[in-house]
């Protein structure tokens, strides 16, 4: 992948992207038990591992997000910095992309949210 030119790369990153989000929604998480619990004889949702499964996919998500983040608002605010210590006009060039950065750490905690709430709990 090496050899690729930028705009070739992006389209097989786009590629590759879009094909996960498809097997994201064809294996959603309601598809997988459906699927199990149609196999098996008594099935057993509150203590099967889709629980388990689930509740380390919510935190996975949150933790590989704030990293994430952070390593790009280090990144990305030292560049900031010595860009405005250079031209002041940049202000708002330099908060927009610190923000964008921060807004995957907000994106992670969503979807650990959505995850969290599939997690069953027993009435």
């Amino acid at each position: 992948m090496n050899n690729l030119n930028g705009k070739r790369k992006f389209y097989v990153l786009l590629g590759l992207f879009q094909l996960v989000l498809v097997l994201t929604v064809f294996l959603s998480v309601d598809g997988v038990i459906t699927l199990v619990a149609a196999q098996t004889e008594s099935f057993d949702y509150y203590n099967s591992p889709t629980a388990a499964v689930l509740a380390l996919s919510a935190a996975i998500s949150l933790a590989a997000s704030v990293l994430g983040s952070a390593m790009a608002i280090r990144t990305v605010g030292t560049a900031a910095i010595s860009s405005l210590s250079e031209r002041e006009e940049s202000f708002f060039k330099a908060f927009l992309i610190v923000a964008l950065c921060e807004a995957l750490a907000v994106y992670g905690l969503i979807v650990a949210i959505l995850l969290w709430t599939k997690i069953p709990t027993p009435i």
